[in-house]
C-alpha cells in the first residue's frame, strides 16, 4: 500500500509539473510592445505590435476615462520617432501572473526639439515606467501605464536626474 501511495504521489507531482508548463508564457508577446517603443519609426515593429494586440486594444494612462486605440498609439509613436530618434524603452523586470503581465521599464532618449514644451538643448532623459498588460488568448487586450514624464522634463530643463 505504501508503494502505491508513493507511485500516486509521484504521478500527481509529474502531472502538476506538466500542466504548469502548459500554462501560456506571454512575456515574448509583451516584449514585442517594448521592441516597438524602442523602434517607433519601424514599420516592421509597428506591424508586429498590431499583430500582438486585439482589434479593440486600449491604452489607459490615467483616470480621465479617455483611452487610446492602437491606431492612435501608432500615430503618436511615429511622431516620437522624429522627435526622439534614439528613444529606447528597456524592460527592467517583467512578471506574469495568469493573464496579467507587469513591467518595470526604463525609457531614455535625447529629443531633437521641444518635448511637452521643454527645449532640452541636447539634453537626454532617463525615466521609469510601470505598465500592466492584460492578455486574452495570447494577445494584449489592455495596457495600463504610468511614465515619469515630470522627471524627464526636469532633466531636459537642466534640473538633473
Amino acid at each position: 500500500m505504501t508503494r502505491l501511495k508513493i507511485m500516486l504521489a509521484a504521478s500527481a507531482l509529474t502531472f502538476a509539473a506538466l500542466s504548469g508548463n502548459a500554462l501560456a508564457d506571454d512575456r515574448d508577446t509583451v516584449q514585442v510592445f517594448y521592441d516597438y517603443l524602442s523602434n517607433p519609426g519601424s514599420k516592421a515593429h509597428a506591424d508586429a505590435f498590431l499583430k500582438v494586440t486585439t482589434a479593440d486594444w486600449q491604452s489607459i494612462g490615467d483616470y480621465s476615462g479617455q483611452t487610446k486605440s492602437k491606431e492612435k498609439l501608432v500615430g503618436q509613436l511615429s511622431g516620437f520617432a522624429k522627435l526622439i530618434p534614439d528613444l529606447k524603452w528597456e524592460v527592467q523586470d517583467m512578471y506574469q501572473d495568469g493573464n496579467t503581465i507587469v513591467v518595470r521599464g526604463r525609457a531614455t532618449g535625447t529629443p531633437v526639439g521641444p518635448l511637452f514644451g521643454v527645449d532640452g538643448e541636447g539634453r537626454s532623459f532617463d525615466i521609469m515606467s510601470i505598465d500592466i498588460h492584460e492578455l486574452k488568448d495570447g494577445a494584449i487586450v489592455k495596457t495600463y501605464h504610468v511614465e515619469d514624464w515630470a522627471t524627464a522634463l526636469r532633466q531636459l530643463g537642466g534640473a538633473g536626474k
